[in-house]
């Protein structure tokens, strides 16, 4: 147990200084088991916080991500959280004013994660397989940049599928109303 979590750490550690040293804009942290985001990481990349543009968390353990993750990495254009059991953003999400994708698919959120609705720049969002039933589609109408918004395998309320397709002029994809996520 204390090897497998040793290794962990190790990868983790490996992969930071990666990108510290190659001048990299990206921070691949998936698939390395992480419970939460390591406090360690933010003195790591303290002086290269600015110019990541894109971290990848998919396939963790994560149940919640901080406040300081938000506002460390907020020159972000890309964020990949999918494949977690993350419930729920801190506010602080609003502060990635740069972000264009987030990923949330896999994940095990309830409700739709309204904090998006403020980012000018958001192009791409991925709910695809949470639980959510009810989605603010009048914030999303509202959202600038929005392309595509994945809501497939959700339990997406009726009223949902009936409100949202004139409001919006972006891609919502849905999955036909008696298709549920598959039991896990």
């Amino acid at each position: 147990m204390l090897r497998k979590m040793g290794e962990a750490v190790a990868r983790v550690a490996r992969r930071v200084n990666e990108t510290v040293e190659s001048g990299s804009d990206t921070l691949d942290l998936a698939d390395c088991k992480l419970v939460s985001f390591p406090i360690c990481i933010y003195k790591v990349l303290r002086n290269v916080s600015d110019q990541i543009l894109l971290i990848t968390l998919a396939n963790n353990e994560l149940k919640s991500l901080t406040s300081k993750f938000m506002t460390t990495f907020s020159q972000l254009r890309e964020l990949h959280l999918e494949g977690n059991y993350l419930h729920r953003l801190p506010n602080e999400v609003s502060s990635l004013q740069h972000l264009k994708a987030i990923d949330l698919s896999r994940n095990q959120f309830r409700d739709f994660p309204e904090q998006l609705t403020t980012l000018p720049e958001l192009e791409t969002i991925n709910l695809e397989e949470n639980e959510i039933v009810d989605v603010p589609v009048e914030k999303l109408a509202t959202m600038p940049a929005l392309r595509v918004i994945n809501l497939r395998l959700n339990p997406l309320s009726a009223e949902v599928r009936v409100i949202a397709p004139p409001l919006i002029k972006f891609d919502m994809l849905m999955s036909p109303e008696d298709a549920q996520a598959p039991p896990p």
